[in-house]
């Protein structure tokens, strides 16, 4: 009777505490998404007080490598050892780097001090990813996943604002230290609300293939960091780098199939879907973060936006990334349909990104609001789409390492997206300056084709509206190439084979669920 008892009373009891768990897991993504905004808003302020401008861009590059290094790790360590225990390692880290870069009294310390804080940030988006997959059953998981993509979208409108506000308030230091009690409160509900199996694995650690893969992925980043500002793509110091990145990862696939625990078990590459949804979520990366340096240079130096509010400018594009994924979410939970989305945000973005090309210096806000509008509408339809249907495609022993392949593939895509799109824009200004103004075009884009507004507000009359025409065509190329890169996004979407979300949703009476789990996974949670 005990026992009948239980089962009758869990179904009432998990429900509240799993959106205790999710509130938890909100507030980490928080973190993870604000951080660097926050951070970049008061860079002027840090490089004033601690100096080390030379340096300024390690301040970025240090957290951008590590959280790209550690990224598998993490997803890793979590299948192997446990989740919960993996994701409050990772969160304790993330702090401990905060509370230590809020205390940095130089920039080397800073540097430092970031790359411990980008260790922890590592396991934090993939931590959040891989335990809604345990909680959450994929038919279920949409609606839960549009939300992440809320706090996603809010994440980037806010974080400029919430930066500016605390810099000018309360001092630099502060961006960091505001970490630390978002990060304690989610910790304390973790604990305390959430119960995941404990695992023991008897293998040892890949530290072979940790080695490689770390190697592999910071030459890659450092490639599309470096190239074209710090050296010229030709340069020896890329080659080398390069050549680096390739032999490690080529040692690293080939090391992964003796392994006895491999970091990214090359099986699950093995389900076409998930292949499909890791080229999709690279693509995503690679026009997201594109687009979101772009769009408020744009604004500011051609449409005379202010610089302070730039976080707004992005306001269509992220507000419709936002409704369009809940709803996306809504309908795969309802439906257990997907592939249709897939699709449709892919058609979107293509169409949003060649209307974001045709701008120029008579664009109307409201016209590039509508376009930047498209572009969010097929965001939303593949940010956690591709999550989804990544962690559909495995099995659960394996949810850790198609949560982090997924997330670093996004990573990747958002990487080179930048230095591409970056090398394409910063080419095409300076030859439009070049040929609108001369030898003053040439020397006023000598040091960087992005100009600040105090900068802008300076030039000439002639050089300033040179620069405009400049920024107009850099951005006309840079989307033109984004719109052809989610091309291929779109084939791949056509090849999505649908199957089946297991766990599809509350059997009806009498029926059993279509995979079993429903009946067998036992309560994850403790209620409060």
């Amino acid at each position: 009777m005990a026992d009948t008892k239980t089962v009758e009373t869990e179904p009432e009891k998990q429900p509240r505490s799993v959106r205790v768990v999710l509130l938890a897991l909100m507030i980490t993504m928080m973190l993870a998404m604000l951080d660097n905004m926050i951070v970049g808003t008061a860079m002027p302020t840090i490089v004033g007080e601690l100096g080390g401008l030379e340096h300024l861009s390690w301040v970025v590059t240090a957290y951008t490598l590590a959280t790209a290094a550690s990224t598998p790790l993490w997803g890793k360590l979590g299948d192997m050892y446990g989740r919960k225990g993996a994701f409050m390692t990772s969160i304790v880290i993330f702090l401990i780097g905060s509370a230590l870069s809020g205390m940095a009294q130089n920039m080397g310390e800073l540097i430092g001090f970031r790359a411990i804080q980008g260790l922890g940030a590592g396991g934090l988006m993939v931590g959040v990813m891989a335990i809604i997959g345990d909680l959450i059953p994929p038919r279920e998981r949409g609606k839960y996943q549009g939300m992440m993509a809320g706090v996603m979208a809010l994440a980037m409108i806010g974080g400029p604002l919430v930066g500016g506000t605390i810099t000018d308030n309360w001092g630099w230091r502060w961006s960091f230290y505001i970490n630390l009690p978002l990060g304690v409160v989610s910790l304390a509900l973790i604990s305390a609300v959430l119960h995941l199996p404990k695992k023991r694995a008897q293998a040892r650690i890949d530290y072979l293939g940790a080695a490689l893969l770390t190697v592999g992925i910071t030459s890659i980043v450092l490639v599309t960091t470096w190239g074209g500002s710090e050296y010229a793509w030709s340069s020896a110091r890329i080659m080398e780098l390069i050549a680096i990145g390739v032999a490690s990862l080529i040692g690293f696939v080939f090391w992964q199939t003796r392994a006895a625990e491999p970091i990214v078990p090359l099986h699950i590459f093995r389900s076409r879907n998930f292949t499909l949804m890791s080229l999709i979520g690279f693509v995503t990366g690679f026009v997201m973060f594109g687009a979101t340096l772009f769009l408020p240079l744009y604004q500011q130096s051609v449409q005379g936006a202010s610089a302070t509010n730039s976080g707004l400018l992005l306001l269509p594009m992220l507000g419709a990334m936002l409704v369009t994924s809940m709803v996306a979410g809504r309908v795969t939970t309802n439906s257990g349909k997907y592939k249709i989305f897939p699709i449709v945000g892919s058609v979107a973005m293509v169409i949003g990104l060649y209307l974001l090309s045709t701008m120029d210096t008579g664009t109307s806000r409201l016209t590039s609001g509508v376009f930047m509008a498209v572009v969010g509408l097929g965001m939303g339809c593949l940010m956690q789409i591709t999550m989804l249907v990544a962690q559909n495609s495995v099995e659960m022993k394996d949810m850790g390492v198609a949560s982090s392949s997924t997330t670093l593939f996004r990573t990747l895509g958002s990487s080179f997206g930048v230095a591409i799109m970056g090398a394409l824009f910063n080419s095409r200004v300076q030859d439009v300056m070049s040929e609108r103004a001369g030898a003053l075009g040439s020397k006023v884009t000598e040091q960087s084709a992005q100009l600040d507004a105090a900068s802008l507000a300076k030039l000439p009359a002639v050089a300033r509206e040179a620069y405009q025409h400049a920024v107009s065509a850099g951005t006309h190329s840079a989307f033109l190439l984004g719109a052809a890169v989610a091309v291929v996004a779109l084939v791949a979407a056509v090849f999505v084979k649908e199957v089946p979300l297991k766990g599809a949703g509350p059997a009806k009476d009498g029926e059993k669920p279509a995979d079993g789990t429903a009946e067998t996974q036992p309560p994850l949670v403790d209620a409060i």
